[in-house]
């Protein structure tokens, strides 16, 4: 697999990423301040991680763009 297709794919998966990451923090904006607050501390959880996982993928996909 070359580079370009990599920096592609990888691309696509932030699109996604960035889809996914909007939606955990609906849901949680939901929990926020109500009696199932517990449940908002683990989609903000996931949040963070999500948040993380995007910053990781940045940084490969930068990596990427200078070998092109």
């Amino acid at each position: 697999m070359s580079s370009s297709s990599d920096h592609a794919e990888l691309s696509a998966l932030r699109s996604v990423l960035d889809d996914l990451l909007s939606r955990v923090v609906i849901i949680g904006d939901r929990y926020r301040g109500s009696d199932d607050s517990a449940v908002a501390v683990d989609i903000d959880s996931a949040e963070r991680t999500l948040t993380a996982t995007r910053r990781a993928m940045d940084r490969a996909v930068d990596g990427l763009e200078k070998m092109l």
